[in-house]
């Protein structure tokens, strides 16, 4: 696969502070760390052809108005999780700007159209094979 050349601008990015869920001591409830990172794909300098893949992506972060979210919540500061929110949104663009190999249409060999005749065959005499059975001959 062959990468597309870009520029992602960081500064393109909207981020917001929020707190993060689950426990966390004494600070869980005064210490805003997660980072909640909003992309609008539309908007961003990208070329059309990866913002058109980016669109298409069948990832949950990529939402029906044309924005990518990611929410960051591993690490303990708001500026690491900023830091690792922006790295996963420059590898989901790399991802995207991976141009997909086109597919050559090939025919099957003539050991695999032999085996399947040879399939068929077998299959068809198992089915004669269960006919109604004559008491009387």
């Amino acid at each position: 696969m062959r990468k597309t050349p870009f520029e992602f601008r960081p500064d393109e990015a909207e981020w917001c502070a929020v707190r993060s869920r689950g426990p966390g001591g004494q600070n869980v409830n005064k210490v805003a760390t997660a980072v909640l990172l909003r992309f609008c794909i539309p908007e961003s300098s990208l070329p059309e052809k990866i913002k058109e893949r980016l669109l298409h992506m069948p990832d949950r972060r990529v939402g029906k108005d044309g924005s990518i979210v990611i929410r960051s919540e591993g690490e303990r500061t708001q500026e690491l999780n900023r830091l690792a929110a922006l790295d996963r949104l420059r590898k989901l663009i790399e991802k995207a700007s991976e141009e997909p190999e086109k597919r050559i249409p090939t025919k099957p060999g003539r050991g695999a159209r032999v085996r399947r005749r040879e399939a068929k065959k077998r299959r068809s005499l198992l089915k004669q094979s269960r006919g109604k059975v004559n008491a009387l001959e």
